[in-house]
């Protein structure tokens, strides 16, 4: 383990005012960051996870405000310098001569990217489609799919928006029945989770959609199980990957899915307007593209990306998110996660009143966490915290585990991996401070 910050500092070959070494393609640059990530190899990603040495390297790659603690990376995540200047760069060329440049040298750069999405999930690059966000992607499959009237789609309550408007759109257009149900949190067992799901299908149960983990509260769910037990009847499942790729580590093959949509600008960091959608080989030709494609039944995943003239830059910039997040490690970055999640939430658990609406349990959740505390305006709370301490985060409102009660509202909180202890701390502090004295006005 790095023993001091002054040791850290000077093995990276750097002085103390050069730590953006993210943003720096310098030999000795390069030569430090080889020889951290040799240093950290030695030692688990859970004890990396507590080397604050190693994660105040890390957060020098961002170039944030400072002036406010932003804990509510989950919604849209800062991306890293180098992110950013290659989107500069590759927007700056491109508006040279747009028609030539974007066009005719850029354009084609995107299937190294894809070649690059595809090795990080573990699949074919012919399975994988650049999109410009999970909704996007999802809304591919769940308005692409074959359904007809009295065909029935099964989801959760706890499901996202955008989602669901698809589902509920095509039930007033063409018929198509959307059951809901909602469940227990945090369940006692993940698995749990999938009985829920085998309840409620039936025999006219045609496509389920599941987050992979939720975004209301954190909750993972077991996606292979429910993938296998959706097979043997017949059933597609579309699979809202928005806040668990990059966030936590899997591949295709753990899932066992066949169709799954991500966002990158998430936990991956890439730039604003990115994500992909993967498509099993098979399954492309029976899904129609969302916008018109030359051949929408065609088995190529490029007609999921006929979406007219966009932003290049977008694209290729992934490339650097992907190189930044295996240059951090993959696993210490989810447990860099997970501990900052633990480290917040055992604290405040000593307050009166206080219920963990999350499980901490590492095969049910990751850096996401939701909670509340009776008797306290949760909106109210969020908002003094930003206006009185420029704390920032959200509330959100979780449907009741029964379905008919009112809306459970809980602060959902997203630290990152460059969020400081300290920050926490005073994130605590001060939610202590308003429980023990009341919330002003």
């Amino acid at each position: 383990m790095i023993s001091n910050r002054r040791e850290f500092i000077k093995g990276l070959g750097l002085g103390v005012g050069s730590l953006g070494i993210f943003g720096i393609s310098a030999p000795d640059a390069k030569a430090g960051l080889k020889k951290i990530t040799k240093e950290m190899e030695k030692i688990s990603p859970a004890a990396a996870a507590r080397d604050e040495s190693f994660w105040l390297y890390v957060k020098q790659a961002f170039n944030i405000d400072r002036s406010i603690i932003n804990l509510n990376n989950g919604g849209v995540h800062p991306a890293p310098t180098i992110v950013i200047d290659a989107v500069k760069r590759y927007m700056d060329f491109s508006n040279g001569a747009p028609v030539l440049n974007s066009w005719r040298y850029l354009r084609p750069r995107k299937e190294l990217i894809r070649k690059k999405i595809a090795d990080s999930f573990g699949c074919s690059p012919e399975e994988i489609a650049i999109t410009r966000n999970v909704t996007e992607s999802l809304q591919i499959a769940l308005l692409g799919l074959e359904l007809k009237s009295g065909d029935e789609v099964l989801t959760t309550t706890h499901d996202y928006p955008s989602m669901k408007n698809a589902l509920f759109q095509r039930g007033k257009r063409e018929g198509v029945k959307v059951k809901t149900f909602s469940f227990p949190y945090p369940p006692k067992d993940i698995n749990d989770l999938a009985k829920l799901f085998e309840k409620n299908v039936t025999s006219k149960t045609k496509i389920i959609l599941i987050c992979h983990i939720t975004n209301l509260s954190g909750q993972i769910f077991p996606v292979r199980e429910i993938c296998r037990m959706a097979r043997k009847r017949g059933i597609e499942v579309v699979i809202d990957g928005a806040h668990a790729y990059g966030h936590f580590v899997f591949e295709q093959k753990d899932l066992d899915c066949d169709i799954y949509g991500a966002n990158l600008h998430k936990w991956m960091m890439a730039p604003i307007g990115t994500g992909f959608l993967y498509v099993k080989k098979e399954k492309i030709r029976k899904i129609w593209p969302l916008f018109p494609a030359p051949d929408p039944l065609s088995d190529d995943i490029r007609k999921f990306e006929h979406v007219g003239t966009q932003p290049e830059a977008l694209k290729l910039a992934i490339g650097e998110a992907l190189n930044f997040h295996y240059s951090i490690g993959a696993k210490r970055k989810e447990e860099r996660l997970r501990y900052l999640r633990n480290y917040w939430a055992k604290k405040l658990e000593k307050l009166p009143g206080f219920n963990m609406l999350t499980s901490c349990s590492p095969d049910q959740s990751c850096g996401i966490g939701t909670y509340n505390i009776d008797g306290i305006d949760m909106t109210k709370l969020s908002q003094v915290l930003f206006n009185k301490d420029k704390i920032f985060n959200i509330t959100v409102g979780i449907p009741s585990p029964d379905g008919n009660k009112e809306n459970v509202v809980g602060m959902r909180v997203t630290p990152s991996i460059y969020t400081s202890l300290r920050e926490l701390d005073l994130f605590v502090e001060r939610v202590e401070y308003y429980v023990k004295n009341g919330l002003p006005g």
